[in-house]
């Protein structure tokens, strides 16, 4: 039977190839200057939390009812309004619920966000008033972006490669890895100032030290820092919990046959995670009037509310519809959109013969992101590429998307091996040109082909803040569009050093863009959507704008 515990004098991570240093690279450069964001739309996710930042530092306040007045209304509130029910005062939702009483104080509007970007934002924004006041939205955008999503973004493959080393050929995993940064989710999120990314980075992160552990590469007390990024994962997403909970899993698995290993584990675990998680419980209270109360009770729209009615935080019984629309819909399916992530299901035999307990976690993150994503309503993840609340969970899917090259390449089995290197390609192709657009409405028939290919026709090209330096689009887009393709071409050039059959690589790779062409209508909805996102693309050509 396999064991959780390889030795501990397992060698460290073996350094890059000069061709892993190009792909590497090419990857870096992609995140670093893009700058996918369109002032005019009001990106509600993104602001809300940034509105935080701003109070947190010109208020000394949790509440953003100041930076309204200034900065002017955003999506994604909450709102409370201290009513006197039979002479207790109570917090009441200021929208879709009947006041039980008189309104004694209120509205207090808070973004509906958990709180940990906005405070790690606080910095940032404090740092952009020492060099220029006010502070204009598109440079609290682009450097809280920067410092809080995008660099961390870069670290997390830093930590993946390093694992997978540990199980595959360097080669296999730099492949892997890159097709992760720039063919998934990872990409547009680890662009935009949303939790989904940073809470992957954070809970790979967790799962990293655990993992050193078990394997006796790190000593006992370093399980307080996992639980303090357990905590932390929490603080910035609450469905981290799912993340969360597959790691506890792990653990429990690995050393469930030392009972006094894993009670010290469980011990300084809840000792490393007491400060985030005491923060948040302390935030909720002062917010929402409870330790256990949250702001999705209090939202300030009547139509969300009703999305997190009933079961758990509107976590309910699973839905076919939510189920299938969220891993193959055309327009932001999961394995439509990186459908190199299905050789994940043909690398589990193999993750179950090597270590057990990394089988157990693979196979609980799959049951609780599969019953979440089918649980709740599918129609509240608008206007995203991809369905955004399963980030967290893909860096977690390389183990056993690598372990199925590794072993298809083993076998000889060129079918397999080709088509999954083609997907990869197909995967970084169609990831980047949803990303370019980043915003995509829902009722378009694809992102690819019925957004960015044609705006890309159109003149429309993607945004880079090198734009602010005066490099203008098309030139700054081009390049965009040029390391994109160069990443595309980085793995077409490696598929042919690991001697990948042209053939199955190519029909594989034809075969996932004819399916998202054909998915596309080009209809009015279509149509529509390019010339409103025309209309407030922030790069138009010859234009420039403004970081400071």
């Amino acid at each position: 039977m396999a064991t959780a515990s390889p030795p501990s004098s397992a060698p460290s991570s073996p350094p890059l190839s000069r061709a892993a240093q190009v792909g590497y690279g090419l990857v870096a450069a992609l995140y670093l200057l893009s700058f996918p964001y369109h002032p005019g739309m009001r990106s509600p996710n993104e602001l809300s939390r940034l509105y935080m930042s701003r109070a947190l530092v010109d208020h000394g306040s949790l509440s953003i009812n100041e930076v309204l007045q200034v900065q002017g209304g955003v999506g994604d509130l909450s709102c409370t309004v201290t009513v006197d029910v039979d002479g207790k005062d109570v917090l009441w939702p200021c929208v879709g619920k009947a006041l039980p009483g008189p309104v004694k104080a209120g509205p207090r509007y808070y973004s509906s966000k958990a709180p940990l970007l906005s405070v790690l934002g606080a910095p940032v924004y404090w740092a952009l008033k020492q060099v220029k006041e006010p502070v204009g939205e598109l440079g609290q955008v682009f450097f809280s972006r920067l410092f809080i999503t995008v660099l961390p973004a870069l670290l997390l493959l830093v930590l993946l490669r390093r694992f997978l080393v540990a199980f595959v050929e360097p080669a296999l995993a730099d492949l892997v890895v890159i097709t992760y940064a720039a063919g998934t989710m990872a990409l547009p999120y680890g662009l935009a100032f949303m939790s989904h990314q940073l809470t992957a980075v954070l809970g790979f992160a967790c799962f990293f030290v655990a993992w050193r552990i078990v394997r006796g590469e790190l000593g006992a007390p370093a399980w307080a820092l996992a639980g303090l990024l357990a905590g932390l994962v929490v603080t910035c997403e609450y469905t981290g919990a799912l993340t969360v909970l597959s790691i506890a899993a792990y653990v429990v698995a690995a050393l469930w046959k030392d009972k006094a290993r894993l009670g010290r584990a469980v011990g300084l675990v809840v000792a490393g995670g007491a400060l985030p998680l005491g923060a948040l419980l302390a935030y909720h209270q002062a917010c929402w009037g409870s330790p256990f109360e949250s702001a999705y009770k209090f939202l300030n729209d009547a139509a969300y509310q009703s999305w997190h009615v009933g079961g758990f935080l509107g976590i309910k019984t699973p839905d076919l519809r939510a189920l299938v629309l969220s891993y193959f819909s055309p327009l932001r399916g999961l394995f439509a959109l990186s459908p190199f992530l299905l050789l994940a299901f043909f690398g589990v035999r193999a993750l179950r013969e090597k270590d057990r307990p990394l089988f157990v976690l693979a196979a609980t993150l799959f049951a609780l992101n599969t019953y979440f994503t089918a649980s709740f309503t599918y129609d509240s993840w608008g206007w995203t590429v991809g369905p955004r609340h399963l980030t967290p969970w893909l860096p977690f899917l390389m183990l056993p998307v690598a372990l199925a090259l590794s072993g298809a390449r083993a076998r000889k089995d060129p079918a397999l091996f080709a088509a999954g290197l083609g997907v990869c390609f197909s995967s970084v192709v169609a990831t980047n040109l949803a990303t370019f657009v980043s915003y995509v409405p829902d009722d378009v028939s694809t992102s690819v082909f019925g957004l960015a290919v044609p705006l890309l026709t159109e003149g429309v090209w993607p945004v880079s803040w090198l734009v602010a330096l005066g490099l203008t689009n098309p030139t700054s887009g081009a390049l965009l569009v040029l390391l994109a393709a160069g990443v595309a071409g980085w793995l077409v050039w490696r598929a042919r050093e690991l001697e990948a059959a042209p053939l199955f690589l190519g029909v594989a790779l034809l075969a996932h863009l004819a399916v998202l062409k054909l998915a596309t209508s080009n209809d009015a909805h279509d149509v529509q959507a390019r010339k409103f996102l025309t209309s407030v693309w922030l790069a138009k050509n010859g234009e420039r704008f403004s970081l400071f």
